[in-house]
């Protein structure tokens, strides 16, 4: 059983790593590209399992486990935002 202690120890201990992808800054088209293709826009675990035409079960998006899942959503939110602010691009292939 985890304690109280050990997962705030285990925030602590990713807190850098939180405040580093925080402070990324998006100033490079070939980046925010490849930010946009290499973090998916909806979790890709998260399927119904159906047969012969029945849902037999649901299994829920699983991304939100991920202790930094808030802090690459937003990397790829900046990535989106710039190509569409600064570039001019269209990001509907990205949503």
């Amino acid at each position: 059983m985890t304690s109280f202690i050990q997962i705030q120890l285990k925030k602590d201990l990713l807190h850098p790593v939180r405040e580093w992808l925080e402070t990324i800054e998006i100033h490079n088209s070939k980046l925010a590209h490849f930010l946009c293709k290499a973090i998916p826009a909806q979790c890709p675990f998260e399927r119904d399992i159906t047969l012969l035409g029945r849902k037999l079960f649901h299994i829920p998006p699983m991304c939100k486990l991920n202790p930094l899942y808030e802090e690459v959503v937003g990397l790829r939110f900046k990535a989106l935002c710039y190509l569409a602010d600064e570039c001019g691009e269209d990001i509907a292939i990205y949503c």
